[in-house]
């Protein structure tokens, strides 16, 4: 859709990738003007074919390489095209690109729960089993085919207790023990998940604001949908109640504004801020600048106790030139959104629309 003038062809059939590698001389004389590669990852061969082609003439855009499985699509091309290629991330739907769909979750815990993974509301698919399908072949099959991973079991603990953790700060000694492996496992399964778009590292603001901070970063999962699943929260209205709750919510809003960031190639610094007596701000937002620190609440009612933490950020960022005058905000669970005490108080649904006028070019 994106590409409308350019040949679809899917690597995903046998017949198909037998037959270029059969000639691939004469399948590129046909798509000499261009084309889009599905599935790349299941032809390791092909991206050799394309390199004599790329350095011949070397105008970008004619080939477009894409395929689900992070890890041999990027070992395809790395090995061939390094220097070559341009790279775009395509995490899971935001919100904004969820309503775009005729069907689609409306209610705060509804989203949250069905996730942002295309497939679900393109064909109008039950989220929860399409997510158990997701987790069963892609964590428990691909991602231990990179890692080597022997015991499923121990595999499958980690992750759900990452999990349980998502919205804490990582402490690997204590993750490895409680799922029976060493730290440096951890370690290497924790990098994984990251490199392959299902956890996120979020590090600490490291900053001169007259406080010791801390320096360990706090992980999050980069779909709610299956935070919920590996939770065990079988149904949207369960996370009502659930004690839970507030960190899911809180990795949902981490997970929009990455997403917002990285579909728009936008590299500003995303951190949070904590210091050693445990004042907390969610998320603080360094581009240029601008500096946008932001808390989060799950509850669907606004009070003023949520504005102190933003206001003594606010006050100490003011000693620090790189970080400067901060714009504050709160992001809850209700559905209005208004300004109250100088910060934008934004509604669950429209973080994306507080992103374009906090960050945009025209903020």
């Amino acid at each position: 859709m994106a590409l409308p003038d350019l040949s679809y062809v899917s690597l995903e059939n046998p017949a198909q990738r037998a037959l270029i590698a059969s000639d691939p001389r004469s399948f590129f004389e046909r798509h000499s003007s261009g084309v889009i590669l599905d599935e790349v990852q299941r032809f390791s061969e092909l991206p050799s074919f394309l390199q004599e082609l790329v350095d011949r003439d070397p105008r970008p855009g004619r080939f477009v390489l894409t395929g689900s499985q992070h890890f041999g699509l990027t070992a395809a091309v790395s090995q061939s095209l390094a220097g070559r290629t341009g790279l775009l991330e395509l995490l899971p739907l935001e919100r904004g690109e969820l309503e775009s769909f005729a069907e689609h979750p409306r209610q705060l815990w509804e989203s949250v729960w069905t996730g942002g993974y295309p497939a679900i509301p393109h064909r109008h698919l039950d989220a929860a089993e399409w997510l158990a399908g997701y987790a069963a072949l892609y964590l428990e099959r691909d991602v231990r085919q990179v890692l080597n991973v022997n015991d499923l079991a121990a595999f499958q603990t980690f992750v759900r207790l990452l999990a349980g953790r998502s919205g804490s700060l990582v402490n690997l000694s204590s993750l490895g023990a409680d799922a029976g492996v060493s730290h440096n496992t951890v370690r290497s399964w924790l990098g994984v998940l990251e490199a392959s778009y299902i956890a996120l590292r979020l590090p600490p603001l490291m900053a001169n604001l007259r406080k010791r901070l801390v320096r360990t970063p706090k992980v999050y999962f980069l779909d709610s949908g299956l935070v919920c699943l590996l939770l065990g929260i079988s149904r949207p209205e369960h996370l009502d109640a659930h004690p839970l709750r507030g960190a899911v919510f809180e990795g949902w809003v981490v997970s929009e504004t990455v997403k917002w960031l990285r579909h728009r190639g936008r590299r500003c610094e995303l951190c949070f801020y904590r210091d050693r007596a445990g004042r907390e701000l969610d998320l603080v937002l360094r581009d240029g600048a601008k500096t946008v620190a932001i808390e989060i609440k799950s509850s669907r009612t606004f009070t003023p106790d949520f504005l102190p933490v933003l206001d003594e950020f606010a006050a100490a960022a003011k000693a620090d030139p790189l970080l400067g005058e901060v714009r504050r905000a709160v992001v809850y669970g209700g559905d209005e959104s208004f300004v109250h005490g100088g910060a934008d108080v934004v509604a669950w649904r429209e973080v994306g629309s507080f992103l374009d006028r906090a960050l945009g070019d025209e903020a």
